[in-house]
């Protein structure tokens, strides 16, 4: 691969790789080659690369006229958009409950939604945004706005928003649709009743929203319209020689469109009515978040955080959204969510193409690649390996330039409240990190898991049988209680789970008086399916993007039992323990909830997933344990948001976070600091770097967290090199820009000089006349004005004149030439903008060697002639000469800084260099360390933990399996007999 190859694949946002043919066993007894990555090969070419993007960088923008051409067109592009600030302490709200008030954020974001066209409710957890959404529904009706408003909601949430909606509007006319509305034989009805009721708000839960289908030629539209640019995709991505399995993943994209189209066209007509004849006209969606996984079609091969499976549900609400655009105008789509970006920086893009699809069109942005042309940075660094041992390196995006210009855009649509603007009533928070070392028994399972990754990364064993996304599940076990993995392994007392039962009973102890309350969140090892079984039926739900999401895992070893029996023994009542899962309605949840809030319950257990939205359960809470880590920022952000609530009668509570020195903890954590960078930047209310490059207070937290669990000091001291170099960087950015800007000055100079040294000469001269001109009985030059060919003497006839002369003027800001002032030809210019009170109605000239405009309000008063002499006068010429020598001389000072600053390097410069030295020498060393660790470690017997469970599994679920059958045909022999 040339230099113009590796440069074609940077320009097309690919990483150049080098390739090899390698002969392997073809499962026969013979060879077959294979085209494999070269890895040596690919390592000097992505630095090649490197120094190849570098130097374009530094090229690109050393020419003035060159970066000025760029710098325009960036601007027209992506920096002319400011984003209104909207205002609603006019609203008035007359059909509200007047015993409820709503805080100033709320009335601003009901304002952005009103007037504002699509909207994005991105408050932070507890703000109110159900009110909001409720009060910007009938609002807008009542102001004919909209006419007939949706709400799609969380499928467990829909009775609870129609409470809040009487309670907030107790004369509003809503229907709350149920499951067995939903029902085919009872959807008919359904639709009618919406169509024809005059609702102000019918309320539906998620899945049912896509029970609401658009018409089929609506919906082949759109689908055809997505397959087009999937096949564009495809084959953009073949001519440029993209990888089998990015092709193959995009094939498998269209594929699954395609079906679909093709189920519209054998799909049988009925007479059911679709969502264009219901008459809904403004679309509520809460918890948006639930519809991220809208598929993003790119050309990017194997960067973690992107992915392009299309999802049913998102790209059903995709079209419902492009429908209401054409025919509201992009007015009726409100979305609401405290997480807009929880994951990956897709979900950014995503929520601009359900809300703003017609600007990002506009501005070439549609893409996703584009997107990430325009603002992202490809960059591939040193990151713990999923094992836990050593580094690997890794391609991601984690760094944005341009984020005022993204913000902007985002923010035209997105109404973003974040903690610390809200002021709301909530307690102070001690958030506490608990480290434990790793037992014997865990440090020989995670070598275990190493050896696993090893043999998985040299292709030594089949997908199906493991895989890292197996490994790093296992990992997450062993990092939380070995019994996860094999429930006959011991049971350490050193190990988080321990301390934390024993941080539980401790908290119970000394708040017993007040009966305070505690959560603990756990993902793994919750309670099986066989701890169900009585509710079931009574509310089958579909899996939520929560759920889905979720690291929520049922082990043969239930982490809950095992807290629960310990907290027993420890003196905690049994009837104050209680689990989430075994609420399986909402009225069990809510019998639950109230337990908590009183006291009844005090310590309860459960999974992110069912104990994020809708569980408010604050009142009595003084602490929330996290036993184990999310995968997301979000997730620990539900979490927290559980307790740092309004309605806490705690005004200090803790957090307890429980890690693991050495384990999986140290890369799941690593997993959300790498998140954090991104998300934490643009959902922000203040103004944001140009580039993302800092890590914000709380990813700092996830990184001395991830110290802690390596525990190695020297991970430490990178990670503090890398905030440290990335600081110095952007300072590096900043100096270059000042000084390609001080460049710009010396080159602007002798224009700039010129043009203050001939006004100055025309100032003068005019001065000069003016001193010539005749005076008067006070010394003052003699009062000489002609309009129209005719002289006037009186100041008041003058000012008339001049009025005449305006009204007369049919073309607006054309001078028209209207007479002489002291000799000189004098024009009057009427403004078009003349309406608004702060600009000046009208502009006299008076041209001289220079030209003099004097702005005018009332151009029949006689003050305009007394400010036409002002003008002219001979001090205020005098003070516009002095004025310009003022200008003449700072020009020239700085002239002599902007010299000084050019010719002075970055004065970090040592520094900086010294401080990525030593990052490079760190990171190369302890990636040795750890190569030659593992090359030169003693013989060890290996262990076989993992696969000894696996046989015990595989054992018991084959006795499983066989048992029911049994069971089963003796019932139907039986049954035959009778």
């Amino acid at each position: 691969m040339n230099a113009y190859d590796v440069f074609e694949h940077l320009l097309n946002l690919k990483d150049p790789k080098a390739y090899k043919t390698i002969e392997v066993d073809d499962g026969t007894g013979g060879t077959i080659e294979k085209r494999v990555v070269d890895a040596e090969a690919t390592k000097i070419l992505q630095s090649k690369a490197e120094k190849l993007t570098q130097a374009f960088e530094k090229w690109v923008f050393a020419d003035p006229k060159r970066r000025e051409e760029l710098v325009q067109t960036y601007n027209e592009l992506f920096n002319s958009v400011k984003p209104r600030e909207y205002d609603g302490s006019h609203l008035t709200f007359p059909m509200m409950n007047t015993a409820i008030k709503l805080h100033d954020h709320q009335k601003n974001a009901i304002a952005h939604a009103m007037f504002g066209g699509n909207t994005l409710f991105a408050h932070a957890v507890g703000a109110g945004k159900t009110f909001e959404m409720i009060a910007t529904a009938m609002e807008s009706k009542r102001l004919g706005l909209c006419t007939k408003s949706l709400f799609a909601v969380p499928n467990h949430l829909t009775e609870q928003i129609g409470a809040d909606f009487m309670k907030l509007y107790p004369s509003a006319n809503i229907l709350v649709a149920t499951k067995n509305d939903f029902k085919k034989e009872n959807r008919q009805q359904l639709f009618a009743k919406i169509a024809t009721g005059n609702y102000d708000a019918v309320i539906i839960g998620h899945s049912q929203l896509g029970m609401i289908p658009l018409s089929p030629e609506r919906q082949m539209s759109e689908l055809q319209h997505e397959i087009d640019d999937v096949t564009a995709a495809i084959k953009a991505m073949k001519e440029q020689g993209g990888s089998r399995t990015s092709v193959k993943k995009l094939e498998r994209t269209k594929k699954s469109l395609e079906k679909r189209m093709g189920e519209l066209s054998d799909m049988k007509r009925d007479d059911m009515l679709n969502f264009e004849q219901l008459g809904i006209d403004r679309l509520f969606v809460d918890e948006a978040h639930e519809f991220k996984n809208l598929f993003t079609v790119t050309k990017l091969e194997n960067v973690a955080g992107i992915g392009n499976t299309p999802s049913k549900k998102a790209l059903d609400l995709y079209m419902k959204c492009r429908y209401l655009d054409e025919k509201t105008g992009n007015r009726g789509t409100i979305l609401a969510t405290g997480t807009p970006l929880t994951n990956s920086l897709t979900e950014l893009h995503v929520m601009m193409r359900y809300l703003e699809h017609d600007l990002l069109k506009a501005k070439g942005l549609d893409h996703f690649d584009s997107f990430i042309g325009a603002f992202g940075v490809k960059e591939t660094d040193w990151e713990l390996s999923p094992a836990g041992k050593g580094f690997k390196l890794r391609t991601r995006i984690p760094k944005f330039t341009g984020v005022p210009e993204i913000q902007a855009l985002f923010k035209q649509v997105a109404d973003v409240r974040t903690a610390d603007t809200l002021k709301l009533n909530v307690p102070d928070c001690d958030i506490q990190v608990v480290e434990s070392e790793p037992t014997l028994l865990q440090q020989d399972l995670v070598d275990e898991l190493a050896d696993r990754a090893e043999a998985v990364q040299n292709g030594n064993v089949e997908p199906t049988v493991d895989n890292l996304l197996k490994i790093t599940s296992d990992g997450r076990k062993v990092g939380l209680d070995p019994r996860l993995v094999d429930p006959t392994l011991e049971d350490d007392p050193g190990t988080k789970l321990n301390k934390c039962v024993e941080n539980v009973v401790r908290i119970h102890s000394e708040t017993a008086e007040q009966r305070s309350t505690q959560i603990i969140f756990c993902d793994l090892g919750v309670p099986g399916k066989g701890t169900q079984e009585s509710g079931k039926g009574e509310e089958d739900e579909e899996i939520s993007a929560a759920d889905r999401d979720s690291l929520e895992e049922v082990c043969d070893f239930c982490v809950y039992n095992d807290i629960r029996d310990k907290l027993i023994a420890k003196g905690v009542p049994k009837e104050e323990i209680a689990y989430i899962h075994d609420a399986k309605t909402e009225k069990q949840k809510d019998e639950l909830f109230a337990k908590v809030r009183s006291g009844e319950v005090r310590v309860l257990i459960g999974s992110t997933a069912k104990m994020g939205t809708g569980t408010n359960v604050q009142k009595k809470l003084i602490a929330v344990h996290d036993l184990d880590i999310p995968w997301r920022p979000a997730d620990l952000e539900q979490r927290a948001g559980r307790i740092i609530r309004q309605g806490n009668e705690n005004k200090n509570v803790s957090i307890f976070r429980y890690v693991t020195k050495g384990t999986f903890d140290a890369y799941s954590y690593q997993i959300l600091e790498k998140k954090q960078r991104f998300i934490s930047q643009i959902m922000t209310s203040k103004s944001p770097a140009r580039r993302i490059e800092d890590v914000d207070q709380q990813a700092l937290t996830f990184s001395e967290i991830k110290t802690l669990c390596t525990g190695d000091e020297r991970i430490r001291e990178k990670l503090s090199l890398e905030n440290e170099v990335k600081t110095l960087s952007t300072l590096v950015n900043d100096h270059k820009n000042t000084v390609y800007e001080m460049q710009d000055r010396i080159a602007a100079f002798p224009e700039r000089e010129q043009k203050i040294k001939d006004s100055i000469s025309a100032y003068s001269a005019d001065l000069t006349y003016v001193k010539a001109l005749p005076r008067d009985e006070n010394g003052k030059p003699a009062l000489n004005i002609t309009i129209g060919g005719k002289s006037f003497e009186s100041r008041k006839d003058m000012a008339a004149a001049i009025n005449k002369a305006y009204l007369s003027i049919t073309s607006a800001d054309s001078p028209v030439k209207i007479g002489k002032f002291q000799g000189l030809d004098m024009y009057l210019t009427a403004n078009s903008q003349s309406n608004f009170a702060m600009i000046a109605r009208a502009t006299i000239t008076i041209e001289g060697h220079i030209d003099h405009r004097i702005d005018i309000d009332d151009p029949s008063s006689v003050g305009t002639v007394q400010r036409l002499e002002n003008a002219m006068s001979e001090k205020a010429l005098e003070s516009r000469i002095d004025i310009r020598k003022s200008n003449l001389d700072r020009l020239r000072t700085d002239l002599a800084e902007a010299e000084k600053i050019v010719s002075q390097p970055f004065p970090q410069q040592d520094e900086l260099s010294a401080k990525q030295s030593r990052l490079k020498t760190l990171t190369e060393q302890l990636t040795n360390e750890a190569i030659e660790a593992k090359k030169n470690a003693p013989a060890k017997q290996k262990t076989c933990y993992f696969s000894r469970a696996e046989h015990r599994k595989n054992l018991k679920r084959n006795i499983a399996n066989v048992a029911p059958k049994k069971e089963k045909s003796n019932n139907k022999d039986k049954q035959g007999l009778e």
